[in-house]
């Protein structure tokens, strides 16, 4: 694959991803003790949903886009803080924006918490750059995300989370979120992961999800958002290892998630899935 993000912001992907984000950022607010929150493939921060790479392909059309219509009240509730944050980041910077990570994550810090996007690319990093690094609550490192993971954990403030989220251009990266995931769980127990991944090599997703199953040391979730039948010719849907959840998140996605699955299904199609992983809770 080959996900440059500007193509792609407010995709059902995003949606599934930064409802997930923002939840665990709205858990991680209800202790008064500071938290830091990783972004380890940051991108631009936020999207112009008119410019030409999201107008291109217009997938925000299918995700974001379908999002306008009200849910039932009990789905609502569950995505106020997405849906606050979004309008948050809108109100400042306008109507056609779609914020990505770094801006959602900057929505949720107080005094005292602390956000770190990683970002390689050169032009990317300079607009995350621009953006982000005069604010004393977020910092903009130029980094292979890979390589800054095990150098930014565990972060002084022993609270927080880390979203991985890679672009999938390098084949066996499916295998390498894995192996990556075990080596920085091991070596900072207590922290939230958010691994994401595309649904296109369905065995590959299977594979993963069982070797964390028999190896994490702690307690994790599979979300999985399907918005096509599974065809290894095109992107099925996406979903997310979430290490050392909220232990409110798993009750949450099994509201949310079919409400998604069927909003967002293309061709009569929308599934979902929210499993355990590793030890129990």
């Amino acid at each position: 694959m080959n996900y440059r993000h500007a193509f792609h912001a407010g995709n059902h992907a995003d949606v599934l991803k930064h409802w997930v984000l923002t939840r665990v950022l709205a858990h991680l607010q209800r202790k008064a003790t500071p938290f830091r929150a990783i972004d380890t493939h940051a991108g631009l921060g936020f999207y112009d949903l008119t410019a030409d790479e999201a107008g291109r392909t217009g997938e925000w059309h299918d995700g974001i886009g379908r999002l306008d219509a009200p849910f039932t009240e009990d789905v609502e509730a569950l995505l106020a803080p997405y849906r606050q944050a979004v309008a948050s980041v809108r109100a400042r910077h306008g109507d056609t924006v779609y914020p990505g990570s770094p801006a959602l994550i900057r929505e949720f810090l107080r005094p005292g918490d602390q956000g770190v996007f990683v970002e390689l690319h050169p032009a990317d990093g300079a607009v995350l750059h621009a953006r982000y690094n005069q604010d004393a609550r977020t910092k903009v490192l130029a980094l292979d995300g890979w390589t800054a993971l095990p150098a930014l954990i565990p972060p002084k403030e022993r609270r927080g989370l880390v979203l991985i989220d890679p672009p999938y251009e390098v084949p066996g990266e499916i295998d390498r979120l894995g192996r990556e995931l075990l080596k920085a769980v091991t070596k900072w127990a207590t922290g939230t992961y958010l691994a994401w991944y595309p649904i296109k090599d369905a065995p590959a997703i299977d594979r993963l999800a069982a070797t964390l199953d028999a190896a994490l040391p702690r307690p994790a979730l599979r979300l999985d958002l399907l918005i096509h039948r599974p065809d290894p010719a095109r992107l099925s849907g996406s979903g997310l290892i979430v290490v050392n959840p909220p232990w409110t998140l798993r009750e949450e996605a099994d509201t949310v998630l079919p409400a998604l699955a069927e909003r967002l299904a293309q061709g009569g199609y929308g599934a979902f899935r929210c499993a355990p992983l590793g030890p129990p809770a």
